[in-house]
């Protein structure tokens, strides 16, 4: 076991992990309950593709959250800027994808760069306060401007200038390796900068913000840092959510999807890259799957005490949540970690008496 807690080890499994996602359409594999098909079917794809969205967005969040300790209530923001904004340089400006899609990062960078420079002047729930009040504002500005932002019925994808391989059903499989090629390149940044000077600074400020002034170094700047990473991170997902829905709706700016991602990184396991992961597929599978089952004639049968909360998929996963922060207060890789850590610790104890004898 101390042998799979290696770093390079881990890294040669994620390696291979990706590599086996990576053929997955190629392939016939079949998950019942979970999947909605064979994994080379393009609604499977679809659902796959889109998992691997929200767990890239919840890591981008884990840098926030996770990483700085900072309770971002408007995080949805920059992921919106990046599908919208994608979405209207495309209609509006009639680019090609790549300059289309390196304005866009610039726009939210520069989103970022504004609301992380207001929102660190104050900390704690005003901190929460001021990002979630972009976020509002933001809301609005996409409410208010249908003619930019289709208003309530959402931002269709202008296919005028997507290369002809991102279009259509059946290149889902396209779309899926670039969802893939994203998430393993939010995975690879935010690695990149945990193990960073700024990740140490910004992790040691967390702890105890105090000690890191009076050694000299101004945490301002270094949460700063880390808020447009986290924000440049969230618009490069944005982007990829655009391509593979082809639309942008108003429901990926509202508080309620930063929520979401602040209970999946929750439920995979504060403080863990591949908690927020493992979050993420879980959560949104669950999602995707609850929704089927709660329309089912197995929950319609039931009486009326259990269908009517069984047939909320919100409920089942709210009651998830509260288990979750009751019994695994470190999330799903928390508990991971407890358990290679206690056989580690017994085989250690075995050891030891085996040189005692």
């Amino acid at each position: 076991m101390d042998f799979l807690t290696r770093p390079a080890v881990k890294w040669v499994l994620g390696a291979l992990l990706v590599g086996f996602l990576a053929l997955l359409p190629m392939l016939n594999l079949s998950i019942p309950g979970v999947l909605p098909g064979a994994t080379y079917t393009p609604g499977t794809l679809q659902l796959l593709a889109f998992t691997m969205l929200i767990a890239g967005l919840a890591l981008s969040y884990h840098l926030i959250f996770g990483v700085a300790g900072l309770l971002s209530f408007g995080h949805a923001l920059y992921f919106a800027a990046g599908a919208y904004g994608l979405g209207i340089v495309l209609r509006r400006f009639e680019m090609e994808l790549i300059p289309a899609i390196v304005i866009t990062l610039v726009v939210g960078l520069l989103i970022a760069g504004v609301v992380g420079a207001v929102s660190l002047r104050v900390t704690g729930i005003g901190f929460a306060m001021v990002t979630l009040a972009f976020a509002q504002a933001g809301s609005v500005l996409v409410r208010r401007n249908a003619d930019w932002t289709g208003g309530d019925e959402g931002l269709a994808l202008d296919t005028t200038h997507i290369p002809d391989a991102l279009v259509g059903v059946l290149n889902t499989r396209n779309l899926y390796w670039v969802c893939l090629a994203v998430l393993v390149l939010v995975f690879l940044v935010t690695s990149w900068f945990e193990k960073s000077r700024a990740g140490h600074v910004v992790a040691a400020t967390r702890e105890n913000e105090l000690r890191v002034r009076v050694i000299g170094i101004r945490p301002y700047f270094v949460k700063l840092l880390t808020f447009i990473v986290a924000g440049v991170l969230a618009t490069i997902v944005g982007m990829a959510y655009l391509l593979l829905q082809s639309s942008a709706t108003q429901k990926i700016i509202t508080a309620d999807f930063t929520l979401t991602l602040l209970v999946i990184v929750v439920l995979g396991g504060v403080g863990y890259r591949w908690g927020a992961v493992i979050g993420g597929v879980v959560y949104t599978l669950l999602d995707q799957r609850l929704t089927v089952l709660a329309g089912s004639e197995a929950i319609a049968g039931l009486p009326d005490f259990l269908r009517i909360p069984l047939s909320e998929p919100l409920f089942i996963l709210g009651t998830l949540f509260i288990l979750v922060v009751l019994f695994l207060p470190g999330g799903i890789a928390g508990l991971a970690k407890r358990v290679t850590r206690g056989r580690s610790n017994v085989r250690a104890e075995r050891d030891v008496l085996e040189e005692v004898v």
